[in-house]
């Protein structure tokens, strides 16, 4: 089963009249993974450079534009009140926004904070935490701006993104999976790591897009895409402790890339302390 994005991306206008949109890339809290992935099409971007004018990326460029922007893509988690002031700046100046990789749609594996004693990290980690000004969580850019897109992962999927732009090229509905990465497995006529081997796997609760990559090496799904559509979170918290985890082993396959997405909509998932208690 696949859907059309909602709400579906109001492309500008202007894109109808032949002129090349322009396009904005930029950087909250992550590990510019997501840029990168961006940057690993080469052939591909190459086939539409003399179609879309990049105003803002400096990851792959110091030459800079100012905004308005026709297309904003934002990469990481929003973690300091500057962040806050300069995100509703990009929205602003941005016709469409969407949201890349994890950090992004989910708040990231910096979300592992959340609720936690942040001050209390910093006083260990930095010789000077007074200068370290953060706030005490890290969310998803949903929280803060309106997003008219969201590409998931860790990082987002190549041809998710070149999907994305060349809906915006042509002006057309984007069409992304909401199935689960089992699916993927079966059409894939992948081995089940869970049931053949006992593996923990998120996958029946995970949305697809990576082409079960995990599962494919043997290895049980993270959860990088977050949430699928309509996931039993509690049926699957069942299945792993049949398998053999504990309580503190659920959770803590449950809080890594999309720990906040995974919060959500599983009202029985607790805080795991990095050191191993639990909240």
């Amino acid at each position: 089963m696949q859907h059309s994005s909602s709400p579906r991306p109001d492309w500008p206008d202007r894109l109808g009249r032949g002129v090349p949109p322009t396009l904005a890339v930029w950087k909250f809290a992550s590990c510019d993974g997501c840029q990168l992935s961006l940057l690993d099409c080469e052939d591909e971007l190459m086939a539409v450079v003399d179609r879309v004018s990049i105003a803002m990326f400096p990851e792959a460029t110091s030459g800079m534009v100012d905004g308005p922007y026709d297309v904003s893509l934002v990469e990481g988690s929003i973690t300091t009140a500057h962040d806050v002031e300069r995100i509703n700046e990009i929205r602003r100046q941005s016709a469409v926004l969407v949201t890349i990789g994890a950090c992004a749609t989910a708040g990231g594996v910096q979300a592992l904070r959340n609720g936690r004693d942040v001050r209390g990290f910093t006083s260990i980690v930095y010789a000077h935490p007074e200068f370290i000004d953060t706030l005490e969580t890290s969310t998803p850019i949903a929280d803060h701006v309106a997003v008219d897109l969201e590409l998931r992962g860790c990082p987002i999927d190549r041809a998710q993104l070149l999907q994305t732009l060349a809906a915006l090229l042509n002006r057309h509905a984007l069409r992304l999976p909401t199935t689960s990465v089992c699916v993927s497995c079966k059409a894939r006529d992948l081995t089940c790591v869970m049931v053949a081997h006992g593996e923990p796997c998120l996958g029946p609760v995970t949305q697809t897009g990576c082409g079960a990559l995990c599962p494919s090496f043997h290895r049980g799904c993270y959860g990088c895409f977050g949430p699928m559509e309509s996931p039993n979170v509690p049926a699957l918290r069942r299945r792993l402790t049949e398998l053999g985890l504990d309580g503190d082993g659920v959770e803590r396959l449950l809080h890594t890339f999309n720990t906040e997405a995974f919060g959500r909509i599983d009202p029985d998932t607790v805080r795991v302390d990095v050191a191993g208690g639990r909240r």
